[in-house]
């Protein structure tokens, strides 16, 4: 019993540490805010709007990568439409952030 508890918990901590691992590049955040304001972008619309907005003349390598950080956290999911693999976003992962330290309403006394 001990070992399934574990186990369970392993599972919950390596998720954590990819959720953060994640959120902890400034390049893969300026990916999600490019993904929450177009979901569904192939990675060369991603790699065009990270030239153009954002100035980040990243290689479709390096992006790819970034994408499959993402994508082992949660955060992104993709499609396959033919030759083309479609880039989502989910926010649901983020959830267990705000489970874990949800923001207090009441003023703490001094």
């Amino acid at each position: 019993m001990t070992g399934k508890c574990s186990l369970a918990y392993n599972g919950v901590v390596d998720a954590e540490r990819d959720l953060f691992k994640a959120l902890g590049d400034a390049t893969r955040r300026i990916i999600l805010d490019e993904l929450t304001d177009r979901d569904g972008q192939t990675l060369f619309e991603i790699c065009g709007r990270l030239a153009v907005k954002h100035g980040l003349a990243s290689t479709r390598q390096a992006v790819s990568q970034h994408l499959a950080v993402l994508e082992q956290a949660g955060l992104v999911h993709t499609r396959r439409q033919g030759r083309y693999k479609f880039h989502h976003v989910d926010t649901g992962p983020l959830r267990a952030i705000v489970d874990r330290w949800p923001i207090a309403r009441e003023e703490p006394d001094p």
